[in-house]
């Protein structure tokens, strides 16, 4: 009896595991190329380096999304609005048999560790399209984000050059010397 229970609790524990669906997490694929920028689409300047971040967020419904995967840094250079491809297990849907819905959502880091406390301190935060995808089960190639286009990380607060502080400081000095004679 107790073999049968074992028996029965591991092809559970396996089924549910073969549910989960897995996503390619780029921003470039056969059908979309889709890089993140900062302030506007159309400004032209990517999302560079490890000052922003990006998520997967995925979930049954379209008000339903949490985040998935974990956060990745943006690449630089000529690579950056991009990061590296990673795939991403959706485990908060049945890849059997539902489509997810994604969405990437990404931050500047000095508004915050993750998407929410960037969302709550109100600047530097965007969010992407919602698509929707049916995910593969492992071992197939994970599926492609089909349908997912750019967007900005827009409300960044501008971080002043230390030269600018310095150059303000000398200012107010000279102000106050000024006005002692």
């Amino acid at each position: 009896m107790k073999k049968a229970l074992m028996i029965l609790s591991s092809l559970l524990v396996a089924v549910g595991a073969f549910a989960q669906g897995q996503v390619n997490f780029a921003t470039k694929g056969p059908d979309y190329n889709a890089p993140v920028f900062v302030g506007s689409v159309a400004g032209g300047v990517k999302a560079d380096g490890p000052a922003y971040m990006v998520q997967l967020y995925a979930g049954a419904t379209q008000t339903a999304l949490t985040a998935v995967g974990s956060p990745l840094p943006f690449r630089t250079g000529a690579a950056a609005g991009n990061w590296f491809a990673t795939a991403v297990t959706i485990n908060n849907v049945d890849a059997v048999s539902k489509a997810a819905f994604v969405q990437v959502r990404a931050w500047a880091t000095a508004s915050g560790a993750t998407y929410e406390a960037a969302l709550a301190s109100g600047t530097g935060f965007g969010t992407g399209n919602i698509t929707s995808v049916t995910p593969t089960v492992a071992p197939a190639v994970p599926a492609d984000l089909t349908g997912l286009q750019s967007f900005a990380i827009s409300g960044t607060a501008a971080i002043p050059e230390p030269s600018i502080m310095a150059l303000g400081a000398l200012g107010g000095l000279a102000l106050l010397l000024r006005r002692r004679k």
